[in-house]
């Protein structure tokens, strides 16, 4: 087997750039770290369940997230799990507009595995 030790490197030097993981984020709040938290799922789960202090962002509102992102913090995304792809997507679409943005690997699901903490939104007022 030849090992390419330089692409090694590069892929372990460009993903430990590029993402975080529970553990990692729980360190960031305990740490009252400065970076928004942006839950990219579905309102309703969202709503279910979610990272105390986070945003909701779901596709849609990627291309105009408005004042629930920052371009000067770190944005921290989350999908629901290691095979959703959706906090991949919603980076690519938010680095392309200039927000600083790493990926939470693992999702929520791993969020909640590890034990951390979560909260709940209510639902939306309904209308009149």
């Amino acid at each position: 087997m030849q090992y390419d030790f330089t692409a090694a490197a590069k892929h372990f030097a460009a993903r430990n750039a590029f993402t975080t993981g529970p553990h990692e984020l729980a360190a960031m709040i305990e740490a009252n770290r400065d970076v928004v938290i942006v839950d990219v799922r579905y309102p309703g789960d969202f709503r279910a369940s979610h990272i105390p202090g986070a945003v909701n962002l779901p596709k849609g509102q990627w291309e105009k997230p408005g004042a629930k992102l920052s371009k000067e913090k770190l944005n921290v995304l989350y999908c629901y799990n290691p095979q959703c792809h959706l906090a991949s997507e919603a980076a690519a679409a938010l680095v392309a507009q200039g927000y600083p943005v790493v990926e939470m690997e693992g999702g929520f699901s791993a969020w909640e595995a590890f034990g951390n903490p979560v909260t709940t939104s209510a639902p939306a007022a309904a209308a009149a």
